[in-house]
């Protein structure tokens, strides 16, 4: 009898077992499909990512080339100030466009791009110095007033803004035009309220860089804000008709509005965000967003101007390119909590 007993529990002990060992079965295949989907899911963002630099990388040979041709069409042609201002003005569209391509352009297009702009450089700095005006001659006179009048100053015909134009995209302690009819922004400043209006930045491009614990208030509608090296700051901006693009950010607030937005390598930034698309991070941290509650005087009017629609507003809609799992929400970005929305503008 006791074996006859043991036996029966062996049996019963064995189906046990062999229950527990089916059961594990479906929750295997389900972790298994889970990594499946995982790992399509990287490749699918992978080959959308790839396609994306190649779209972006045709579109920079096209844009590049044109333009390169039309500014050395200018450089030969060069036989009046205007024209020389005309070449310096889309060489320096050249330099930011190849400045915004940087994150997919490979390194030998890279390379071959600053060649050429150097080149282009070198042919404009030459004809600045062919259509200056030669010094007369004159002998040389002990006598004071004979002496000054062999100083010659430069034509009445060439303003100073000619002479002072540099390749370099933005200088030091720098604020106003930056060198180029389309560009504005602050630059190498800290603790200071600054503050550009409507008229000032008009569909222009925005550039700030290098700012510390400031506060930087842009009224009106500009065409694109970059914002980079930036630490402690607040940022108020009008309506962008395109694009807005922070890189290298840290402990910032930013109240902005866009057809577009991509973070690149920011930390502890609070974004109010007004985005007709979905804005993107990549190798950031500590990013939390909220929806735009900035006004001011004729916002309406600037929105109008921008082309963006108000009644759409993505600004909880996400993509981090550093995390790809559906299932689990981004450790990088998060939504900022309603009682810490309450923001001083002013």
């Amino acid at each position: 009898m006791e074996s006859v007993s043991c036996s029966a529990a062996a049996v019963r002990t064995g189906d046990m077992e062999s229950q527990r060992d089916l059961s594990l079965v479906p929750e295997r295949l389900q972790r298994r499909e889970q990594e499946r989907q995982l790992e399509m899911e990287r490749r699918k963002q992978k080959r959308q990512n790839q396609e994306a630099e190649k779209e972006n990388s045709h579109f920079f040979a096209a844009t590049f080339a044109r333009e390169r041709a039309a500014v050395e069409e200018l450089l030969e042609r060069a036989e009046s100030v205007e024209r020389l201002e005309e070449a310096a003005s889309r060489l320096q569209g050249l330099q930011k466009l190849l400045n915004d391509s940087v994150f997919f352009l490979a390194a030998y297009d890279l390379r071959q791009g600053q060649q050429a702009l150097a080149r282009l450089q070198a042919a404009l700095d030459e004809r600045r110095r062919e259509l200056q005006p030669k010094k007369r001659f004159a002998f040389k006179t002990r006598r004071k007033d004979a002496a000054s009048s062999t100083k010659v100053d430069a034509a009445p015909g060439i303003p100073p803004a000619v002479e002072s134009l540099r390749d370099s995209p933005l200088p030091k302690k720098a604020e106003g035009d930056l060198g180029s009819s389309w560009v504005c922004g602050f630059s190498n400043l800290e603790s200071q309220v600054l503050e550009k209006r409507a008229s000032e930045l008009h569909q222009r491009d925005v550039l700030l860089t290098e700012l510390s614990n400031c506060t930087v208030k842009l009224y009106g509608n500009p065409n694109t804000l970059r914002l980079t090296r930036t630490h402690n700051c607040k940022l108020l901006c009008g309506p962008v008709s395109t694009s807005v693009f922070l890189e290298d950010c840290s402990d910032c607030v930013l109240a902005v509005a866009c057809q577009q937005l991509r973070i690149h390598s920011t930390k502890d930034t609070r974004i109010f965000l007004q985005v007709t698309s979905r804005a993107i991070v990549e190798d950031c941290s500590g990013i939390q967003f909220a929806p735009y509650t900035w006004s001011y005087p004729e916002i309406d009017k600037d929105f109008e101007s921008s082309g963006l629609d108000r009644s759409k507003n993505n600004w909880n809609d996400v993509d981090d390119f550093n995390w790809l799992a559906r299932d689990m929400a981004s450790p990088n970005w998060s939504i900022l909590p309603e009682e810490e929305r309450n923001i001083q503008w002013d």
